[in-house]
């Protein structure tokens, strides 16, 4: 926000020391005068709004990648909290599970040693709070016999 805060300072100092160059460098009559500074008025405002116009776009655009960022931390965050809950669990092992997250969507990938603890590694993901689903792609031998 400092950096926002900098640009805005300097534009509206340019402008504003552009403006007085020009009306310092130009010798009128007192009715030209009069008129040339209701122009350097109208122009300063001009460009005040101009100057609020971008910083408001700055603004916006700045808080669309702040949402970003805190939703990429959430999944993070979710995926730390499945990996932490899977690994309390006896019997699975982590080493040969991976777990990431995606808008809150929970995926299991890697091997189990059970159709069992398959099960258990999607309820367990299921359960932590602000997973909203899991995609379960993990694999267990097969109990049929060939």
């Amino acid at each position: 926000m400092r950096a926002l805060e900098r640009t805005s300072i300097l534009i509206l100092a340019a402008v504003a020391g552009s403006v007085l160059a020009v009306a310092g460098c130009e010798q009128r009559s007192a009715s030209d005068t009069r008129s040339a500074s209701e122009t350097v008025g109208q122009q300063v405002d001009r460009t005040a709004d101009k100057l609020a116009a971008k910083t408001n776009e700055v603004a916006v655009k700045t808080s669309d990648a702040a949402n970003k960022a805190a939703a990429v931390m959430d999944d993070v965050t979710l995926t730390g909290k499945v990996k932490a809950a899977l690994f309390a669990e006896p019997g699975l092992r982590m080493l040969q599970m991976g777990v990431e997250t995606k808008d809150s969507v929970v995926t299991l990938t890697g091997f189990v040693e059970s159709a069992a603890l398959k099960e258990r590694a999607r309820q367990i993901a299921g359960s932590v709070a602000g997973v909203r689903s899991v995609v379960d792609n993990l694999v267990a031998p097969s109990t049929q016999s060939g």
